[in-house]
């Protein structure tokens, strides 16, 4: 039976931090514009600010929708699934805004992170910071048991392969608007000067 909370109370927080993926639903506000949805996962890269917020780093990739979608209509709903223990399924719906780098306040945004900040701040594209305005579960009886082999470090390898300056031509370049033609990355990213 699914149930509604009020906010995101320790004990779905505890789930959340022992969940490796979680998924993240956009959309824009055109009634024929592209839905995204995106897996995400890499350890230590989502965060439970407190009842009402949350956060996660926005990595570099080949798509920017959601930075684009939150630009201009801030919906968004996150989800994640158990698939192993027992069965479960929590969305997080809310409002969110992507703090890019380089923008004032993307620093504290990215302290909260620790050592998965600090590792991949190089790469990091913004944090998505989420207003939660509804927490609910659902029993996940459909979803597999699967089990983690492991985190998958090509994104991360792929990335610390790469120098600033070819950090930001890839933004410029592939992440300036969405596949709807919406503004996307539009803080330019700083590239050090020899």
């Amino acid at each position: 039976m699914a149930k509604v909370f009020d906010g995101i109370a320790p004990e779905i927080a505890a789930w959340i931090a022992d969940q490796p993926v979680f998924f993240v639903a956009t959309a824009p506000l055109a009634g024929d514009g592209l839905v995204n949805l995106s897996p995400k996962g890499t350890a230590g890269t989502f965060r439970v600010v407190d009842e009402h917020t949350f956060a996660y780093l926005d990595l570099f990739g080949s798509g920017v929708e959601t930075i684009a979608h939150l630009r201009e209509n801030g919906r968004i709903c996150v989800m994640l699934c158990a698939f192993d223990g027992r069965p479960r399924i929590v969305r997080l719906h809310g409002t969110g805004r992507a703090v890019e780098a380089g923008a004032p306040g993307f620093d504290e945004a990215l302290a909260g992170f620790d050592t998965a900040g600090r590792e991949r701040r190089a790469y990091v594209r913004s944090v998505i910071v989420v207003e939660v305005a509804r927490v609910s579960d659902s029993c996940g009886y459909a979803v597999p048991r699967m089990a983690l082999v492991e985190e998958r470090d090509t994104l991360d390898a792929v990335w610390r392969s790469r120098d600033a300056e070819r950090v930001a031509r890839y933004a410029a370049e592939r992440n300036a608007t969405s596949l709807d033609g919406l503004p996307g990355v539009t803080t330019p990213r700083s590239v050090p000067t020899a």
